[in-house]
Parts: structure tokens; C-alpha cells; sequence
């Protein structure tokens, strides 16, 4: 007998149940947009003079302010041309990408003292034709230089290790020092990975603290560049396509790609016709449904389940035989057919109960036990039906 399927949602129903929906997504985005404007952060990028994590550097923006200095911060490349350009002042220049060789260069030039924080091969190779040697050790390493700030700050602990044979070196580690330094004419250009040394989280261990207000305390003034994306387009410099930066082949390649592969589709590819409407339920003749899951069964090479299956159904004709009910487990059938057959009762129990089936071959011989069985079960019973 067959049952009526439920009716399908109507088109109204489903039309309501989508908008409410997207009613919910809208309103909670704008309940996110309004709490993310009234939330304050104070965190912002790593060594930024506003930011109180531990990676920002406002607790030696606020030292410097209380010692005296004017701590100028600037965001853009143009602001920074133009405060260098006034009285004298420390510009605090981080190695960044955005900005150019020539940019930073031209900074560093027209500043009475430089300290390249956030140091890089780029910033050692313009102003110091250096480079980055490696990373210093985890114990504190004594300045052993002339430089009186290094001197009066005493040991620190060095971050990356610079090398540069034009320029003189403090805290000297394998392969570089800890901070490099030159002087001419009375301006100052110095280097040290003040990352490691000059945040928030760093800055009260060893002399650290010491060391940052002596670099840039000399004057009055620092001017603290802190460069933005914006920077690198305003250079002028039209940023690199996609073709430029990937290697010549590669185009080439994803175009023969995309040809092998709609060739592969209309090759392969099955045109599909109207879909076909048949009423339900269908009836399926029993003897397809057997040959489907045999199939199934020995492409999954599921021969324990294919196996039990055949016990099943040789256990309820051999109960019907013996006349025993239908609630009968599996145990009291074999000793019944045992009785019957006069075999041994392991012989019986292994082929209607127990006995593992590993292979296709020992599928085969127990169906073949299981047939001699059942046969063997019927002659025994035959001259008893004869009797009566």
C-alpha cells in the first residue's frame, strides 16, 4: 500500500521563510557595524607610538614626551619630508616596503639624526652598504663600544645582528653587533632592531629603556614616521601586474590547461534529456533486487555480509522443515539439524553459525555446505512424512 507523500511548502511560504532570513543577516551586520564604531581599540600595528599592546611602543612615546621631547608622530611620506625639514630632530625611520630607496634615502639625508628601527637589508644596504648577519644570543651582551648612549645603557639583550664594515658596531655578537652607528659632521645615523628592544613588553628589561631615550633624546624633537600603504602609491610607481610578477611559462601553461580541459568535457560530456516523470510506488521484481545487491556485495568484496545473509535465509527454511517456531535463535536450529542429520554439532554449528568467511572461495564452499545441509535435512525428515 502506498502513502500519500506531504505536500510541498508553498511558493508564498518559502518566499517569507527567505526573507525573514536575510532580515536577520541585515540587522545583525548592522548591530556588528554599530558596535564595532563605538568600540575604542587601542591596539594597532606592531611598533606604533599609539598602540598599548604589547608590540606598540607608547610607553617609550610617553618617557620621551616626559624627559622633554616633542614626539611628532607622522602617517604619510609628505608629513615626514616636511617635519624633518624644520627644527633639529631625531627621525625614528622604520625599513618599511612602502617606501621606496630613493624616499628613504632622502629622509635619512635631510634629518639632523637618524634611528632605523624595524631594520632590513634594504635599510643596512642604502645607508650602511650592510647587511643582516643572524640574531643575537639570549643573555645580555655588553655594549664595548665608544658610543656614550651604548655605554650609559649598559647590556641588552640583542635582537638581529647587523654587519656593516663603514659603519661602528656596539654590542658585538658571532658574525655583527647589536646596534651600528655613524657620525659626520655632527649628524648621527643609527641602526638596531629597536622591535626586540624598545616595545611595550620590552622596553623595562636590561638597559633597553635606557638605550632608546639616549638615541633619540639628543634633541628636542622626534620625529616618529610610522608609513602606510598609501605611501607606496604615492611614489608614483604603478604597482606590478599579475603577468609581471609570474614567470613566462606560467601563461602559457593555464591557457593549454583550460584547453585540455573544455576538450575533456565536450569529450566526455553526456547530453541529458527531459526529465521523466513515473508515478510511484514502482514495483521491482525481486529477483533484480537479489542480482543488485550480489553485485554490490562482491564489488565491495563484502563476503562476511554476504555470507551472513545466506545463513539467514538457510536457518529459516531449515526451522520450517524441522517445524520449530519462528523465534527460534540460530544456536537451537543447528542442534536440531545436527540431530537430525547425525553430523558432528561443530560441523554444524561452524557453517550455520560461526565458521569466518575471508574470501570469494569460502563463500562458494559454504554455500555449498549450507545447500548440503538443508538437502541432507530433507532426507532425513522424508521417511518419518512417509511414516505417518
Amino acid at each position: 500500500m502506498s502513502t500519500l507523500a506531504p505536500a510541498p511548502p508553498s511558493r508564498l511560504r518559502r518566499v517569507i521563510g527567505w526573507g525573514m532570513l536575510v532580515a536577520v543577516l541585515i540587522g545583525a551586520g548592522i548591530v556588528g557595524a554599530t558596535v564595532s564604531g563605538a568600540v575604542q581599540w587601542t591596539e594597532r600595528d606592531r611598533f606604533d607610538p599609539d598602540s598599548a599592546g604589547p608590540g606598540g611602543t607608547r610607553a617609550l612615546a610617553r618617557i620621551l614626551e616626559q624627559q622633554g621631547v616633542d614626539v611628532e608622530i607622522v602617517r604619510s611620506l609628505d608629513a615626514a619630508r616636511q617635519a624633518v625639514t624644520g627644527s633639529a630632530s631625531t627621525l625614528l625611520l622604520p625599513d618599511s616596503p612602502f617606501v621606496s630607496d630613493a624616499a628613504f634615502e632622502h629622509l635619512a639625508d635631510a634629518a639632523d639624526d637618524v634611528v632605523v628601527a624595524d631594520v632590513r637589508s634594504r635599510g643596512l644596504r642604502v645607508l650602511f652598504n650592510g647587511t643582516v648577519a643572524g640574531f643575537g644570543p639570549t643573555e645580555p651582551v655588553p655594549p664595548a663600544c665608544d658610543l656614550e648612549a651604548a655605554e650609559r645603557a649598559g647590556a641588552i639583550v640583542v635582537g638581529a645582528a647587523l654587519d656593516a664594515p663603514e659603519a661602528s658596531g656596539c654590542y658585538a655578537v658571532d658574525g655583527g653587533y647589536g646596534l651600528l652607528w655613524s657620525e659626520e659632521n655632527g649628524h648621527r645615523r643609527s641602526a638596531i632592531d629597536a622591535t626586540a628592544l624598545f616595545t611595550n613588553d620590552a622596553l623595562a628589561q636590561n638597559g633597553n629603556a635606557a638605550l632608546a631615550i639616549s638615541l633619540l633624546g639628543r634633541h628636542d624633537r622626534v620625529v616618529w614616521f610610522v608609513p602606510t600603504l598609501a605611501d607606496a602609491d604615492a611614489e608614483g610607481a604603478a604597482p606590478a601586474t599579475l603577468g609581471e610578477l609570474t614567470p613566462d611559462w606560467v601563461s602559457p601553461a593555464v591557457v593549454l590547461l583550460a584547453v585540455v580541459a573544455i576538450g575533456a568535457a565536450l569529450w566526455r560530456g553526456r547530453r541529458f534529456g527531459p526529465l521523466v516523470f513515473e508515478r510511484l510506488p514502482v514495483t521491482v521484481r525481486g529477483g533484480e533486487t537479489t542480482r543488485g545487491r550480489a553485485r554490490l556485495y562482491a564489488r565491495g568484496r563484502d563476503t562476511e555480509h554476504a555470507a551472513e545473509r545466506l545463513r539467514d535465509a538457510s536457518l529459516r527454511r531449515l526451522a520450517r522443515a524441522l517445524g520449530l517456531g519462528g523465534g527460534v535463535d540460530a544456536q537451537t536450529v543447528a542442534d536440531a539439524v545436527a540431530t537430525a542429520t547425525g553430523d558432528s554439532r561443530e560441523s554444524v554449528h561452524a557453517a550455520l553459525v560461526s565458521a569466518p568467511v575471508p574470501t570469494d572461495r569460502a563463500l562458494v564452499d559454504l554455500s555449498s555446505r549450507l545447500h548440503a545441509l538443508e538437502a541432507a535435512t530433507g532426507a532425513a525428515l522424508r521417511p518419518r512424512k512417509d511414516q505417518r
